[in-house]
């Protein structure tokens, strides 16, 4: 029986930005996820690994390789991965090329996380946890309340939400 540990890469992206009060600029500091296991209450069994902290718009194919090798080489068969919003579909991609016998699931946020409520971040991570649960073997993305395969999904960038293609 496979193991029901989650494995979680952490990525970067707007999920994980801070907000610097005085210059008005984001920034990466350090992943908020441990934060959001704790304040909402989770029981899951989750390893969180962060393999990189980058905006989407700067990430190469190299650092998707460092991304593909890491879900490949998992010992889990259930992997959500955080990552910016603008390149999540062209990542998930990517993923999905090596056939890997796994549990995919990509989320993000449009709005950081420190940003506290207004933040979509803490409901995206709720949302793909439970969508790496229940969906069989494959690569997704989780935005919005919804989950999408890879290859059916892109992001409206007039209303800035995910939509089937």
């Amino acid at each position: 029986m496979p193991n029901s540990k989650i494995q979680i890469y952490v990525t970067g992206g707007t999920f994980d930005k801070e907000y610097n009060y005085i210059t008005g600029e984001l920034y990466f500091k350090d992943t908020h996820l441990h934060q959001m296991f704790e304040r909402g209450r989770s029981t899951l069994d989750v390893d969180i690994k962060t393999l990189m902290m980058l905006d989407s718009l700067q990430m190469t194919d190299a650092d998707r390789e460092i991304i593909i090798y890491s879900c490949k080489k998992c010992e889990f068969d259930k992997v959500v991965l955080t990552h910016g919003t603008d390149t999540i579909v062209k990542t998930a991609e990517a993923i999905a090329s090596h056939n890997i016998k796994k549990t995919i699931v990509l989320t993000g946020a449009m709005v950081p996380y420190a940003f506290g409520t207004s933040s979509d971040g803490f409901f995206n991570l709720g949302a793909a946890l439970a969508f790496v649960q229940t969906l069989p073997h494959g690569v997704y993305v989780a935005m919005n309340g919804r989950c999408f395969r890879w290859d059916n999904v892109r992001k409206n960038t007039k209303t800035g939400y995910f939509e089937e293609l």
